[in-house]
């Protein structure tokens, strides 16, 4: 299960999309906590339209925020008007503007919350891509994914690993190779470039997932 301090002020989440919204629709409703706290953002979206089923905005918009006491004002949306390079530009200043920080620094978020696809990938960085060595954006177009739909607006590992908490949250046997890959053989996946360079990795796992972790 998820559990959450409180916090005074506002809280900054993003969310990965994936099948997290699931375990978040069902964690939420019993955790007992100010939600209006929660500024909320997301660690990728794909270049599709809100109705489509690859949206992640669109998942959370259906799945998440009827079954809690969310609102949509609290998401800080990817804008997919332009072109997926404009789009990740126009994030990169959003996020910057909720932080009223200048563009050379990086925000620190409280939270991100990560899934991991059975590749190793997380957000929409995916094994062998150029964007793992991204040092200057902080949001990133990608058009080249190796999963469909091929473009994707996605965070940076240097803005991913400036955050205070990265947790993953994993579910099912499915998982449980490349958890043991990653987490426990520490191969070069990137899921395991998540790093938090002054912050705290956790890993959510239930016995499935975890079997090889001991």
């Amino acid at each position: 299960s998820f559990f959450l301090i409180s916090f005074p002020l506002k809280i900054f989440i993003p969310f990965a999309g994936g099948s997290l919204v699931n375990y978040l629709s069902t964690a939420i409703q019993s955790m007992k906590v100010d939600l209006s706290k929660w500024q909320l953002f997301f660690c990728d979206e794909r270049f599709v339209a809100e109705n489509d089923s690859d949206s992640t905005y669109g998942v959370y918009k259906t799945t998440l925020i009827p079954k809690t006491s969310l609102k949509e004002k609290q998401f800080i949306w990817i804008d997919l008007s332009g072109t997926v390079v404009e789009c990740a530009h126009d994030y990169e200043k959003k996020i910057l503007k909720e932080f009223d920080m200048e563009q050379a620094v990086v925000p620190r978020f409280d939270l991100l919350l990560l899934g991991m696809g059975p590749d190793g990938h997380t957000c929409s960085l995916f094994p062998g891509h150029k964007l793992l060595e991204e040092n200057h954006k902080l949001i990133a177009a990608i058009e080249d994914s190796p999963k469909p739909p091929p473009k994707r607006v996605t965070m940076t590992l240097p803005l991913i690993n400036n955050a205070s908490c990265c947790l993953f949250a994993m579910c099912g046997e499915g998982k449980a190779d490349m958890v043991k890959k990653v987490f426990v053989d520490k191969e070069p996946l990137p899921a395991g470039l998540v790093q938090p360079t002054n912050g705290d990795l956790i890993c959510i796992l239930d016995e499935a997932a975890g079997k090889y972790v001991k």
